[in-house]
């Protein structure tokens, strides 16, 4: 299975990070290596000294694909969930700054959590979700689905021109504003609407 990765795909998280507005999806991929192992704590790694979380809305595919239509991308997936691309910012700003990929910032082991799903039938409108991160209890992230840059099925058109999509295979849509660096002892918690979706613990 891949874990296909869209970078600045809220405007505000854009802003917070002083990036350039993309004109196009910011594609990158994580290992299946990366994902954390439910019940198991996030260690910070020895080589950074500043994890920020990143919540997001996942998708699962439930069908193979390629060079799907945007008016069909919907029947490639039936379950929304939630998750977190863990990301060493200060080792990402160093290779970003040499114009070399980032890849072991964002790809490393633990770096992905991946949440529960539900069916997305039971949303009312998939351009409307609404999802929060909080840090020991208090909000730290807080998205809609409705702020996305390019909405699901966009995305699901988008990557498959160039990844064929296969089942079980992970889009991570993109995070909002409010990324912040974790510390050991942090409790993380995230809810789409009032759903409780993961908890995890930090080391």
């Amino acid at each position: 299975m891949k874990i296909i990765c869209i970078g600045r795909n809220y405007s505000d998280h854009v802003n917070e990070l002083n990036n350039e507005r993309p004109e196009e999806p910011v594609v990158f991929m994580k290992p299946d290596s990366s994902i954390l192992l439910k019940t198991f704590p996030f260690v910070i790694p020895e080589f950074t000294q500043e994890v920020h979380h990143e919540v997001e809305l996942v998708v699962k595919i439930n069908k193979v694909g390629k060079y799907i239509s945007p008016k069909f991308a919907h029947k490639y997936y039936d379950q929304i969930g939630l998750g977190i691309d863990f990301t060493a910012r200060d080792l990402q700003a160093k290779l970003k700054a040499k114009g070399l990929p980032w890849e072991i910032a964002k790809s490393f082991d633990g770096a992905t959590v991946v949440g529960e799903f539900m069916d997305k039938n039971a949303f009312a409108d998939l351009n409307d979700i609404s999802f929060s991160l909080t840090k020991n209890g208090e909000v730290v992230q807080a998205g809609n689905s409705k702020d996305m840059m390019w909405k699901i099925d966009e995305l699901i058109a988008y990557v498959s021109q160039f990844f064929t999509l296969k089942i079980g295979d992970l889009i991570y849509t993109g995070t909002p504003a409010g990324v912040s660096k974790i510390a050991s002892g942090d409790v993380l918690e995230g809810f789409i609407g009032d759903e409780k979706m993961f908890g995890v613990n930090v080391l």
